[in-house]
């Protein structure tokens, strides 16, 4: 397909080098023509274990956690051979993930590209050490030094949906940190990080067995990296479900966990807002490669005085916007990933309908794609938010209207959730609005269109929307450990 790629398939990056499958290959198919546009290597257990095991040797016995300036270097590389090959990444990226070639000028690629700069800027001005001065705790004259010291592997577990953004959003700050890993990538983009692992083979001084990268047909394979000893931290962004498992499997050794999981996030409008505005970029939002972003508000909460208004607006919004092939310039939402998921998508729907919810839009797939894991963008209006299309991640462009009755019962409403990711608020009034977002309980919330989303700016979620803080100096710090060093005087 691309010079990033050999032949039809991708390899390995086991220790240095890049090797087959012990499963041999698993087919890797285009979401938007359900076509096999080439294979990926498959690992197995005894690959997995190979990798731990080089990224083990390579934590141990080499300097990489030592030599700062070493890894800031090693980083610019891969940054800027990542930047020499976009357009190949591009290429693959639309192919395999079904991403609409607008958002690969942003958070599907270039973005993510331009954000490694932030990890590697912070290591090379990071406090490693700080000095506590002399103190005399129990009488005893002691100097005091806090250093600050890389975890050591890292196991690093991936979704599909924003490949490139997650992958480097751990890779970044876990190898800048001192650390080395092992990414296991989701098996529906095993490309995106098969040309991660050709580059930093190829176009970096990245030690041998540093960097590992794990594809696999096999979901389950990631629970290796969570059970074994000798993966230090787990860094994992998915389902609450899998991060539920992923923590169990980690606590038998009481492993370090960082988990990015789901949302059901809130999109409140303020009776005061610009109702026509507020509700159309809402809707607008959760078209954005078909809805498949966890972040994305799902709830759009509205006055009940203006509740049917509200409905009949963003249904015109959403209405207008047409799946489309992820190649052309103008489309904002593609298909979905999978044929699997596309039917958990359109399960969520007709439950909505069985629960009472009136489908005011779209509802099923669109006439014009014959072929392709397409969904119409959908908006669900009468449901209440305990119905299961309004509690439970769908991943898809479905939106749930809710009304609600003052700013109080907005708050509930928003909190009315196992989640706690992220959420928006839009109105006029400074105070009113403060008020509702220090009620909403969640990692980030966007105000009037703000946009939290930085690579220097902490991303995480409240509640069952995980554990910790990727992205940011909270984010670098995940990979540290804290050591303190006292030397009587």
């Amino acid at each position: 397909m691309n010079s990033l790629l050999p032949g039809d398939s991708s390899r390995l990056l086991i220790g240095g080098s890049l090797v087959a499958g012990g499963n041999g290959v698993f087919d890797n198919v285009n979401p938007a023509t359900e076509e096999v546009i080439g294979t990926a290597a498959d690992a197995d257990a005894a690959d997995m274990n190979a990798a731990i095991a080089a990224a083990r040797t390579a934590f141990d016995e080499t300097d990489w956690s030592r030599d700062h300036s070493f890894r800031v270097r090693c980083l610019e590389q891969l940054q800027a051979a990542l930047k020499a090959h976009a357009e190949e990444l591009r290429e693959i990226t639309i192919a395999e993930v079904g991403a609409p070639l607008m958002f690969t000028s942003g958070p599907q690629l270039d973005g993510p590209i331009e954000d490694l700069s932030f990890a590697t800027q912070l290591a090379a001005n990071y406090e490693w050490e700080t000095e506590l001065g002399v103190s005399a705790p129990m009488g005893i004259s002691t100097h005091r030094v806090i250093r600050r010291e890389a975890v050591g592997v890292v196991g690093a577990i991936t979704p599909w949906n924003f490949p490139h953004q997650i992958n480097f959003a751990k890779l970044g700050p876990a190898l800048a940190a001192g650390n080395t890993i092992v990414l296991k990538p989701a098996p529906d983009t095993p490309w995106c990080a098969a040309a991660l692992g050709s580059i930093i083979t190829e176009e970096t001084d990245i030690p041998p067995g540093v960097v590992n990268i794990v594809t696999s047909s096999d979901h389950g394979l990631g629970a290796q990296l969570s059970g074994d000893p000798r993966v230090d931290l787990i860094s994992f962004t998915g389902s609450t479900g899998t991060g539920r498992a992923v923590m169990a499997s980690a606590a038998a050794n009481l492993k370090k966990t960082f988990l990015e999981l789901g949302g059901k996030s809130a999109f409140i409008v303020l009776d005061d807002a610009d109702l026509a505005t507020a509700v159309s970029y809402a809707g607008f939002s959760l078209c954005v490669h078909a809805g498949q972003g966890c972040a994305l508000t799902t709830r759009l909460l509205v006055p009940r005085a203006r509740y049917d208004e509200a409905v009949e607006a963003v249904a015109a919004t959403m209405s207008g916007i047409r799946p489309g092939e992820p190649t052309s310039p103008g489309t904002v939402c593609g298909p979905v990933i999978s044929d699997r998921q596309r039917s958990r998508v359109l399960g969520y729907i007709d439950s909505a309908r069985a629960d009472g919810g009136r489908i005011v839009t779209g509802g099923g797939r669109p006439a014009e794609h014959e072929r392709g894991f397409f969904v119409e963008p959908t908006v669900i209006a009468d449901l209440d938010n305990s119905a299961k299309a309004a509690q439970e991640e769908i991943f898809g462009p479905v939106l749930v209207v809710l009304p609600y009755d003052g700013d109080d019962d907005a708050v509930r409403i928003a909190n009315d959730s196992p989640y706690g990711l992220s959420g928006a608020v839009w109105g006029k009034d400074p105070e009113r609005i403060r008020r509702v977002t220090d009620g909403v309980r969640t990692g980030t919330l966007g105000v009037n269109g703000g946009m939290w989303y930085s690579a220097d700016a902490p991303f995480g979620g409240y509640k069952q929307s995980g554990i910790g803080r990727e992205m940011g100096a909270a984010g670098f710090e995940e990979y540290l450990e804290t050591k303190l060093v006292a030397t009587a005087q």
